[in-house]
């Protein structure tokens, strides 16, 4: 039978031996490295000692270890709670992060179609602006070169520049002749 205690310094080794009913005790000590010295110290059963006092000693050691390795347990799942408890709170804070972000997205999102929508009638309207500002350059340029002569002088009966020539339908009848722009 072996009876191990540990101290700081002395690692203390009891062997009991039983030898024709009486009980002999061997004491080993190994020394650790000490910083007081070489001293070492040795308990001894001495054999007047019954097996009783020895097994009632082996089971207070044994309850002390039963004790230490509930306690090891009970801190052990109180840490295991706590850091299941701090996940939990850490997936319910992402959980709300995520709606959040979901939410910001979904009206970035519609922000963006409705920009789109504006962007598309704009540009609808650019081309619309661009074949008109086109027409009335043909209408200018139809206008110019019909109201000069050769000389490059215009015409100043073809203007309607007062008030007699603005509905007189003679002025009038240039305006209702085909061109060859294709308006």
């Amino acid at each position: 039978m072996f009876i191990i205690s540990f101290s700081e310094t002395i690692i203390t080794v009891i062997v009991i031996v039983t030898v024709t009913g009486r009980n002999h005790n061997l004491c080993t000590n190994l020394m650790a490295p000490s910083t007081t010295g070489n001293s070492s110290t040795c308990t001894k059963f001495q054999s007047s000692g019954s097996e009783e006092d020895l097994k009632v000693l082996m089971d207070q050691r044994k309850n002390k270890r039963k004790v230490s390795n509930r306690e090891s347990a009970r801190r052990c799942r109180m840490r295991k709670q706590n850091h299941i408890d701090d996940m939990m709170n850490q997936v319910s804070q992402l959980t709300k992060d995520k709606s959040e972000i979901l939410t910001s997205v979904n009206i970035t999102t519609q922000h963006y179609l409705n920009v789109e929508a504006e962007n598309s009638i704009l540009r609808a309207q650019i081309i619309e602006l661009n074949q008109r500002f086109e027409s009335l350059n043909g209408i200018i340029n139809l206008i110019n070169t019909s109201t000069t002569n050769g000389n490059g002088a215009y015409e100043r009966d073809c203007y309607l520049t007062s008030d007699e020539n603005f509905m007189n339908p003679i002025n009038m009848l240039y305006l209702n002749e085909p061109t060859h722009y294709g308006f």
